[in-house]
């Protein structure tokens, strides 16, 4: 997602708190990421700094990463929730 100046914490909780609510599969806080590129600079220079950020850029690719592996141990029916089985006794 992008950010202008504030919100990207609460972005990155809402988009979680949704993909829960679906009951999709959580894959790890490390395919979480929020976080803020070129704070307080001027947008048209905002690329530049995220082209020059390679710790977030890394972050990302983590994230990807962390999906992927969940992706394919779902498809090897390898990845188990931990709540497979259990009914939601108060149902939305």
């Amino acid at each position: 997602m992008h950010g202008d100046a504030v919100g990207a914490e609460g972005l990155r909780r809402s988009l979680a708190d949704w993909r829960t609510d679906m009951s999709l599969v959580q894959v790890g806080r490390t395919a979480e990421v929020d976080g803020y590129v070129g704070y307080m600079k001027p947008y048209a220079t905002s690329h530049d700094a995220l082209d020059q950020d390679e710790d977030f850029q890394e972050q990302t690719r983590n994230a990807a990463r962390a999906l992927a592996c969940a992706v394919k141990l779902s498809r090897a029916g390898k990845y188990e929730r931990p709540d497979d089985g259990l009914d939601d006794p108060n149902p939305k």
